[in-house]
């Protein structure tokens, strides 16, 4: 089981930097790589609603859950 996080595609579709996101909703640009590259354990809803008021868009546009392939033994 993997959750995807797609913030790189809502940046792509809305045509705005990281940088610019980050300033907006108030974290670093280097926690923000972090949740873009999906290596945190987890963030706070506040970010998530800052980053959905900021964006325009829902939850679900940003967090995806990816079934794992059955393993082949």
């Amino acid at each position: 089981m993997a959750i995807v996080v797609r913030l790189d595609v809502m940046l792509a579709e809305r045509k705005m930097r990281s940088r610019e996101l980050a300033a907006k909703i108030g974290i670093s640009e280097v926690n923000l790589s972090l949740l873009k590259t999906g290596r945190v354990r987890g963030f706070r809803f506040e970010t998530l609603e800052k980053i959905c008021e900021v964006l325009d868009c829902q939850p679900g546009d940003l967090l995806v859950y990816v079934k794992d392939e059955p393993s082949q033994q």
